[in-house]
């Protein structure tokens, strides 16, 4: 969860208010900048209806460059045709310049309801407020803005010493509900201070993206809206990192570290949520077999309502690994819960050990192991139980 001691990378600042887009009055706009231009990476979602806000900021960002990234909750500039498109420049804009920066190296991201035009009138008396409030104390305010179903604010920091300097990376996101992104999540902004050789920075993004938020499903919904930037203010100091060098692997590690965490974080506050479950396939032909039996289990509602009912149906969870197309033989499949061995060679092992596994689903956060016994290949995948609140809360949430 958050917490606002994480440290905060060099050359970055944050604010953020309440606009009245929300009519809770609780903080819906937020503004993250670097002093000057940074290196800026980013991925996006994977629904063919892209919110207007997605479509500027991949545009602005495929440049390399990024100054400033102007965030709202409540409204998600979603299905608002060229209006939508000017709505979200016209943000840019504003902050560009109340902060007397180039409009192409503002970046826009929105979440919220979808098909329902911005209120402009909150952009324009509060964005000139945000500039002037920037400071390094606010990315707790920043990650609480961004909320919308969200329980709780999203962050996750590491610092290690690397190239003769201390590197800070710092993640902020949000995402409870429509959550199966295939790309990133809602909305994911990380920052650094380590100066990348050219080129690096995508690359370590995508990489770390496939490993976090491309991993975790809470509803099987890929929203319109799904954003994750990478900035990079180098002012650390560090000697450039070079590609290939040991100093990659570690800062890859170290961000692959702070976005899984993220990920986890989403999965574990999905809408109506009681349990953080990780599905765990090993033995399967593949690695890509693998995740797509993962993502099969993680993905069946079955399943997942067995799971907030604490009920250890290993039955559910074999059919889900059966119809996710890949090769296997159910002879050969064994599974448990934790440590709880509860299925070898295809067959159940017996009331006395479903009793003991229906202990382990009564935890918070667990881990559902299924070998498939025909191979070195492996994956994981995060997912959430489904609950009565989760239909509650959709039910009502443009209400």
């Amino acid at each position: 969860m958050a917490e606002s001691t994480l440290a905060v990378p060099q050359g970055f600042r944050a604010a953020a208010c309440s606009s009245g887009i929300k009519k809770s009055g609780k903080l819906d706009m937020a503004l993250i900048c670097a002093d000057q231009p940074v290196e800026c990476a980013g991925v996006f979602t994977t629904n063919k209806v892209v919110a207007a806000p997605v479509k500027l900021t991949e545009s602005r960002v495929s440049h390399g460059l990024c100054q400033a990234i102007v965030i709202n909750s409540g409204n998600a500039n979603a299905c608002t045709g060229e209006k939508g498109l000017k709505d979200a420049k016209y943000c840019g804009d504003l902050v560009a310049e109340a902060l007397d920066i180039a409009p192409e190296f503002v970046a826009v991201a929105s979440t919220g309801v979808i098909g329902v035009p911005l209120p402009m009138h909150c952009f324009d008396g509060h964005v000139s407020t945000l500039c002037r409030m920037l400071g390094n104390d606010q990315f707790d305010g920043v990650a609480r803005a961004m909320m919308t179903t969200d329980a709780f604010p999203k962050m996750c920091g590491r610092t290690i010493n690397l190239g003769g300097a201390e590197i800070t990376i710092l993640g902020l996101a949000k995402g409870a509900g429509m959550i199966h992104p295939d790309m990133a999540t809602m909305l994911a902004f990380i920052m650094t201070d380590a100066a990348l050789a050219d080129g690096l920075l995508g690359d370590s993004l995508k990489k770390s993206v496939n490993a976090s938020f491309n991993r975790i499903t809470v509803d099987r919904d890929t929203s319109t809206n799904d954003m994750a930037l990478l900035l990079a203010s180098g002012a650390s100091g560090n000697d450039t990192i070079a590609a290939g060098s040991a100093d990659l692997e570690q800062f890859d590690r170290a961000l692959d570290e702070v976005m899984l965490e993220l990920a986890k974080m989403i999965a574990r506050d999905g809408e109506g949520a009681t349990k953080l479950v990780r599905i765990q396939i090993e033995g399967a032909g593949s690695d890509a077999d693998a995740l797509v039996a993962a993502r099969s289990v993680a993905t069946s509602q079955l399943v997942k309502t067995a799971f907030f009912g604490e009920d250890a149906n290993w039955g559910r969870i074999i059919a889900a690994v059966g119809y996710a197309g890949i090769d296997m033989d159910p002879d050969q499949v064994s599974l448990s819960f934790d440590h709880v061995a509860m299925v070898e060679n295809g067959l159940g092992l017996g009331p006395e050990q479903e009793a003991i596994a229906s202990e382990v689903l009564k935890k918070s956060e667990f881990t559902v192991t299924v070998n498939l016994g025909s191979g070195d290949g492996s994956a994981y995948y995060y997912t959430s139980d489904l609950s009565y609140d989760y239909v509650k809360i959709n039910a009502a949430y443009r209400t």
